[in-house]
């Protein structure tokens, strides 16, 4: 058998069952899809920069008030002299007449406060009149006439007789007093005091 003859029988037609059947085969397979070559991924855009924040401003210190020079300071007085009986000469003196009284206070039926003003008043005028000794008139308390309620309450009556040499001693008196002691019978006694009164500056 030759060549020709072996290929013409290759190329002879199908049946019609082989072609029914061909054709089922060929309509049962599927054909393979070819995968297309994945696009390669952009690069990511670089991120832009965040902008920058402006500079804050330098915070300027605050500038200090200038110090207001301070006041000087009065100088300190000098302490005061405790206060000094009177001389003894001198209250026999007056006692005799032979020395004068420059000025009289009568603090009778005054009431405490009223008595305290009224002394300080009397002792500032006495100091500016140049008075060198005067006469502190304040009772000797508890009499008759207090048993029997004629003084007002609160006068002082007694009372006055204690105090009054308190306050003589006190700063706001100091500046116009020297010294006090107890006055003669003859003015008051134990109810009256001599009081020396110092010089103004």
């Amino acid at each position: 058998m030759s060549t020709a003859d072996s290929a013409a029988r290759r190329r002879r037609r199908l049946s019609a069952e082989e072609q029914a059947l061909w054709e089922t085969v060929t309509r049962a397979v599927k054909p393979i899809r070819k995968k297309r070559p994945e696009k390669p991924k952009e690069a990511a855009a670089p991120a832009a920069p965040a902008p920058e924040a402006p500079p804050r401003p330098k915070a300027t210190p605050a500038r200090r008030p200038a110090a207001v020079p301070a006041k000087p300071a009065p100088p300190p007085q000098p302490p005061q002299p405790p206060l000094a009986s009177l001389e003894r000469r001198l209250v026999q003196r007056v006692s005799r007449g032979a020395a004068s009284i420059d000025a009289r206070l009568d603090l009778h039926g005054h009431t405490q406060d009223v008595a305290h003003r009224e002394l300080l008043r009397f002792l500032r005028v006495a100091q500016a009149k140049e008075a060198r000794l005067v006469l502190v008139i304040t009772g000797k308390g508890a009499g008759k006439g207090a048993r029997e309620g004629a003084a007002p309450f609160g006068s002082g009556r007694g009372v006055l007789r204690r105090l009054v040499p308190q306050w003589l001693a006190l700063p706001e008196f100091r500046s116009y007093v020297i010294g006090y002691d107890q006055a003669h019978v003859s003015h008051g006694g134990e109810g009256a005091l001599y009081v020396r009164v110092r010089r103004a500056r």
